[in-house]
């Protein structure tokens, strides 16, 4: 099975818990043992791929931008704005 890459950039790290809080390339957040993370710091990212039955976290110095440049266009697309015409602004 082809599983395209995820990337995971790390919001916050708790050196003392040993935990990092990061989200992924589909907006979800979690917590990950920092020790799986090479070089884990806050704000690093990475590409995360699934061979063989085993999950790889390589450093990707280019997925904290990729994620933010996303987040930026999902605001970009959403819109508040109501079209209160009976007919849903058709006509």
């Amino acid at each position: 099975m082809n599983v395209p890459p995820e990337l995971l950039v790390i919001d916050v790290l708790d050196e003392d818990a040993g935990l990092a809080d990061v989200e992924d390339s589909r907006s979800r957040t979690y917590q990950l043992p920092a020790e799986w993370l090479p070089d884990a710091a806050d704000g690093a990212g990475y590409r995360v791929t699934v061979q063989d039955g085993t999950v790889h976290f390589t450093p990707d110095e280019h997925a904290a931008a990729q994620l933010r440049e996303r987040s930026k266009q999902t605001l970009l697309d959403f819109s508040d704005e109501h079209d209160d015409s009976p007919a849903g602004g058709r006509a």
